[in-house]
């Protein structure tokens, strides 16, 4: 996607350098810094403090994580030992230890002498196809945000409410959630956005934002708890979540305060969305609300808020008292019953168990 007219993507190698590059996240939307990656412990730092963040992103950093180890020692004890360290990273994204076990599997079945070559070339290919998967997620999402757009009379642009940051800065480019919204400004339908600003880590307000504005995308920043107040105005037409991970019976595990949006969207008859590569199904989970891992994070998220001051500084504020005892966990679980649709690279699917195993 763009940023000053220039298109970036989320990770990428560069090929005249051969280096492993970022976007550092954590610094956005004040500072546009690129990082390099050089080995898998840099790796799997810039996982575990969000350098790089959004589960399809978590999982192609960690297979390239894999490659940067491969560099260095290929044994199938170093194959073992990299990616158990990347998985140990973050907990919840199960496109982390997707990315790893395909990765893995494929070294371990070549010889040592070619892994090296093979993992840097296994990380290109799933970036690649990373990008082909939300192409296709955007073009099946885009017929749903065509359809309200062909219903309505009032002269409005489709209303899209999202939560957390699902964009092309969660994946390599385009994004999940935000894929419908891109394909559908790209042929020439309405849209306007309403970012949730998604406490604690903000990313609604410093990402999401960031990227629609660098891509032309209409869009207003509201507090987390506006939504539901939205909806019974009338002033949302669908709701479109990314998800970290889902079970097999399709409950949808994403951001925290997703369940809220969506309890919300039932109340007053608002379909509610998910879109998500097939790779973030983990049909090893049947009941999502009971067995999907959530993940608490360090208190001073919530404890704290980055920002600038009046000189452009960088600067983080604290906004409780001293002492307050604090609970981060960061995503929730949507069940199943809540949701009107999945929307993957292989179109959209109906939450429940025997659909998603079919696919």
């Amino acid at each position: 996607m763009l940023v000053d007219n220039k298109h970036y993507r989320s990770i990428w190698r560069d090929l005249n350098s051969n280096k492993v590059k970022i976007i550092d996240q954590k610094l956005l939307p004040h500072k546009f810094v690129i990082a390099e990656l050089n080995n898998v412990q840099e790796a799997r730092d810039a996982i575990k403090n969000m350098a790089v963040r959004g589960a399809p992103l978590i999982g192609i950093t960690a297979a390239y994580g894999m490659a940067l180890a491969m560099a260095n020692n290929n044994t199938d004890k170093d194959i073992i030992n990299a990616g158990n360290f990347l998985i140990s990273s973050r907990p919840t994204a199960v496109n982390l230890a997707w990315a790893v076990t395909k990765v893995s599997k494929s070294l371990l079945d070549t010889t040592q002498s070619k892994r090296t070559n093979l993992a840097m070339t296994l990380a290109d290919q799933m970036a690649e196809d990373d990008v082909e998967t939300n192409e296709k997620i955007g073009i099946y999402g885009c017929e749903i945000i065509k359809q309200i757009s062909e219903k309505k009379s009032d002269g409005n642009p489709v209303r899209i409410l999202t939560h957390c940051n699902a964009g092309w800065l969660a994946t390599v480019d385009i994004g999940t959630a935000t894929a419908p919204i891109y394909q559908a400004s790209k042929n020439n339908i309405a849209v306007s956005v309403w970012v949730d600003e998604t406490r604690p880590r903000n990313q609604g307000a410093a990402l999401t934002t960031w990227e629609l504005k660098h891509n032309s995308v209409e869009h207003t920043l509201i507090v987390d708890n506006a939504g539901g107040h939205l909806m019974q105005k009338g002033l949302v037409d669908i709701v479109i979540v990314g998800s970290d991970r889902t079970s097999a019976n399709g409950d949808v595990c994403n951001k925290i305060g997703t369940y809220l949006k969506a309890l919300a969207a039932k109340h007053n008859d608002i379909p509610f969305y998910a879109a998500l590569p097939t790779s973030t199904i983990d049909m090893n989970i049947t009941n999502g609300v009971q067995n999907i891992p959530i993940e608490d994070r360090e208190h001073r998220e919530v404890t704290h808020i980055n920002g600038v001051d009046q000189n452009g500084k960088l600067i983080s504020v604290k906004i409780c008292p001293p002492d307050t005892k604090i609970s981060n966990p960061s995503f929730d679980v949507t069940p199943a019953e809540l949701i009107t649709g999945i929307i993957t690279e292989k179109g959209i699917l109906h939450p429940n168990e025997g659909t998603l195993l079919k696919i």
